[in-house]
């Protein structure tokens, strides 16, 4: 039973907003980019050498399909939102995790986008802490998105340092 406004992965009064959908398609790319060369090398040394081989194609091809499953299932679980006083990212289905970073802590903020990204038109926006431990990130931004979101938060982060 749970008492509202108490639910941890569920803050009173939050609009989560999602990241985009194409971040499902770059980290299955990237998935399958490591998984089909093992398997086919598998295949061919199973051709040349003995069959037992075999195995490790069918492994890596097994861990492919249960991947490409698992990254369905996260992407849509990444989400942020913004408060008055901190920022809330939350992800995971299974494990599921919520940061909170306060603007007064923000170092600095990031934008990254590999080729793969750039590609199908998403971005990351990474925060910097003092704390490695509150750092987060929030993936799979239109570019847009993130250079708004970058922008915001660096304006909020000075505005309470300088009230310190």
């Amino acid at each position: 039973m749970s008492v509202p406004g108490l639910e941890p992965f569920a803050p009173e009064g939050v609009q989560w907003r999602r990241v985009s959908p194409r971040l499902a398609t770059v980290q299955r790319i990237a998935l399958l980019a490591w998984l089909l060369p093992i398997a086919l090398v598998a295949l061919v040394l199973a051709a040349l050498l003995t069959w037992w081989v075999a195995t490790a194609a069918v492994l890596a091809l097994a861990l492919a399909a249960w991947g490409w499953w698992v990254v369905g299932r996260q992407v849509p679980a990444w989400g942020y939102a913004e408060r008055d006083d901190d920022l809330l990212v939350t992800h995971g289905v299974l494990f599921k995790s919520i940061v909170v970073v306060p603007y007064g802590r923000l170092q600095f903020v990031d934008v990254q986008a590999g080729p793969l990204d750039r590609r199908f038109g998403i971005a990351r926006v990474q925060l910097h802490t003092a704390s490695p431990s509150t750092d987060a990130a929030v993936p799979g931004l239109p570019p847009e998105e993130a250079a708004r979101l970058r922008d915001r938060l660096a304006a909020r982060g000075e505005a309470r340092l300088a009230g310190l």
